[in-house]
């Protein structure tokens, strides 16, 4: 359980109908492997004791009385192992038949969860044998004692807090008020589910959709174990599907018509951490449920598990994996900056943008936006004006690209060199040239955005920001120079995203000069160019002096949208650079994120209005209302115990 993370599994087993015996072989044998595995919960399909296709012999003693027998076997089986364990089978209570998970720990039978609505249309006829379950937990007979039963059941671990355990049986979690519903409401942050979906065409996406939407809705984790081979076919096929999701993300999934086990390591913190932070999700309230205490031996997990995570950490959260998600994402980002930027000049009856151009990948995007937002509105693009201001470190390369990219885009290019401004301004100040420190490049910044504050006076315009979220977080940004803006469109955009955004625009522009000119952006380093090139190229790189902003927009992230403590973030950081950066350089720049992120709110706390494109933002009327003088030592200290 370090950091939070919890393994869990969805197994299948190769089973035979009516033959328990075999059955409970087959789930101890998995219980073995999940143990191996590190597994601190397992879930096996509905009824796989008898199997789910047992048809009339349902009604028969002698299956009945082997389940039982067999179901001793099995929670003797678990003793002294550190797993639990949900396995599907059929229950008598009170003269009556039920369709039933058991929860079994270390030895015992904790609890009794049958299952309640009973499908009984198509190829279903549940009704013929099963009664619908209670939902107020009763007491049945097991082994000489009383033990609960009842829908209405949670499972809380001693050891982990986080780690409380509701239960649902197939048709329960497809009908509108299932019982995962109030498990949750109720405190569960796992759900699990034992299983008999059959297969027919179209099914598994469905299943998918379905599981991975209730987990997204109750803010939960979600084990899914469904039968598989063994099951009878006189009349259906089962194809043993497993879904592990959480948070509306498939965590795991196991291929179809091939029996076996998926396991995932669940997030529970994160969890725990979207419920506190979401404020219409409300209060966990038991009252209706009966809550039973399992332990596990957390120190024997952990060491089983320190090794890798089973989940797939994204080392760029801003940007999605897949290609075609991507390229979506793209156009609605970009499109979500032009529509904020088209509102704020149709409200204020401006019709000049200005914006400085300096070849670099903000600026860049920043000037594609803005012409979006024109084209939008029906204005011309002659309207958007792009002031490329030269002056002590700027190359060629960045100023051609600028140029290029300007009068490609249909935009009005104005040049203005500033030296001459700077130097003199170095004079009034008593200013040494060749004392290149933050004053020598501060003024730069700060002369430039004079500069575009008066261009804006003339023609009537508005300055349009180009900073970007990673430069807000970090603070890298000259204050009262590229810092200040009329309308910042890139101010929610991490540097990460804005790469694929500009390679977007670059795939789709269809003129082969602008998207050669774009292509070059996205190969030039980050720099704000505010000292003397080496040879003619770039000498002052951003990544070199404050580390590379892969790394520092993944601290962002889950700092922010989590709130995870910095060890944590260290751990997943090691995971998902593990082929990138050594755990030096990740633990230095994650030192460096905290210090800089705490000592630089007095940026962030007087930006310009800018449009939100994602989950995480920094502004102050927004997201992240935070005070500019807090203390960051505990940060740090979590940190030095590594």
């Amino acid at each position: 359980m370090k950091d939070g993370f919890f393994r869990v599994a969805a197994a299948t087993p190769k089973i035979t109908v009516a033959d328990p015996g075999y059955n409970r072989e087959q789930i101890c044998r998995m219980i073995e492997e999940g143990e191996r595995l590190g597994v601190g919960l397992m879930v096996f399909p509905e009824l796989a004791l008898s199997a789910y296709t047992c048809g009339d012999l349902f009604l028969q003693d002698v299956l009945l009385c082997s389940v039982r027998k067999e179901l001793s076997i099995l929670a003797a089986f678990t003793e002294g192992r550190n797993i639990m364990v949900f396995a599907g089978l059929p229950w008598v209570h009170g003269g009556k038949l039920y369709n039933a998970a058991a929860a079994i720990c270390n030895g015992e039978v904790l609890g009794i969860v049958p299952k309640q609505n009973l499908p009984n249309h198509s190829e279903f006829y549940e009704r013929r044998y099963f009664t619908k379950g209670m939902d107020t937990p009763v007491l049945t007979e097991w082994e000489g004692r009383q033990i609960p039963m009842g829908a209405n059941l949670l499972f809380q671990c001693r050891e982990i807090p986080s780690l409380v355990v509701g239960a649902e049986i197939c048709e329960d979690v497809w009908v509108p008020r299932a019982p995962s519903i109030s498990h949750a409401l109720a405190g569960a942050t796992v759900i699990v589910n034992c299983s008999a979906s059959d297969e027919v065409a179209g099914k598994e996406s469905y299943r998918r959709q379905l599981i991975g939407g209730q987990s997204s809705k109750l803010i939960c984790g979600y084990v899914y174990a469904n039968a598989g081979e063994g099951e009878s076919t006189q009349d259906m096929v089962f194809g043993g599907h497993n879904i592990i999701a959480e948070n509306g993300a498939i965590l795991a999934g196991s291929k179809r018509f091939i029996p076996g086990i998926v396991c995932a390591d669940m997030d529970l913190e994160r969890v725990v951490s979207e419920r506190r932070r979401s404020t219409t999700y409300p209060a966990a309230d038991d009252s209706g449920y009966l809550t039973l205490e399992f332990s596990l031996d957390t120190a024997s997990m952990d060491r089983q598990q320190q090794e890798k995570l089973l989940r797939r950490i994204n080392s760029r959260p801003f940007v999605p994996h897949n290609e075609a998600e991507r390229t979506e994402r793209c156009d609605e980002v970009v499109t979500i900056q032009a529509m904020g930027l088209k509102k704020r000049l149709e409200h204020t009856g401006i019709v000049h943008a200005v914006l400085g151009i300096s070849g670099g990948l903000d600026s860049t995007l920043a000037l594609l936006v803005t012409i979006r937002a024109f084209d939008m509105l029906g204005l011309p693009r002659s309207q958007v004006h792009a002031v490329t201001m030269p002056c002590f470190g700027t190359t060629d390369r960045t100023y051609k690209n600028a140029c290029l990219i300007t009068q490609k885009l249909g935009a009005s290019l104005r040049e203005i060199d500033i030296k001459k401004s700077v130097t003199q301004h170095f004079a009034d100040i008593g200013h040494d040239m060749n004392e290149h420190d933050v004053t020598y490049e501060n003024s730069q910044a700060r002369e430039r955005m004079q500069i575009l504050m008066d261009v804006a006076n003339q023609v009537g315009g508005l300055v349009v920001g180009t900073g970007d979220m990673s430069e807000l977080a970090l603070g890298w940004a000259t204050y009262n120079g590229d810092h200040m803006s009329m309308y910042g469109v890139n101010s929610s955009v991490p540097k990460t995203l804005i790469r694929h955004l500009v390679r977007h625009c670059a795939d789709t522009c269809g003129d082969e000069a602008l998207q050669k000119a774009l292509m070059d952006v996205l190969d030039t380093p980050v720099s704000p160019e505010l000292l003397p090139p080496e040879n003619g190229r770039i000498s002052q790189k951003t990544e070199d002096l404050v580390g590379p902003y892969e790394l520092h927009d993944f601290f962002l992230y889950y700092m922010l949208r989590f709130g995870f403590m910095p060890s944590r973030i260290y751990r997943m950081a090691l995971c998902a650079f593990e082929e990138e950066y050594d755990r030096e350089n990740i633990l230095k720049w994650l030192k460096v994120f905290y210090r800089r992120f705490f000592s630089q709110q007095f940026k962030r706390s007087c930006l310009p209005d800018g449009p939100k494109v994602g989950s995480v933002a920094v502004s102050p009327r927004g997201d992240l209302r935070m005070p500019t003088d807090a203390a960051r030592g505990i940060w740090l200290e979590d940190l030095e115990q590594l």
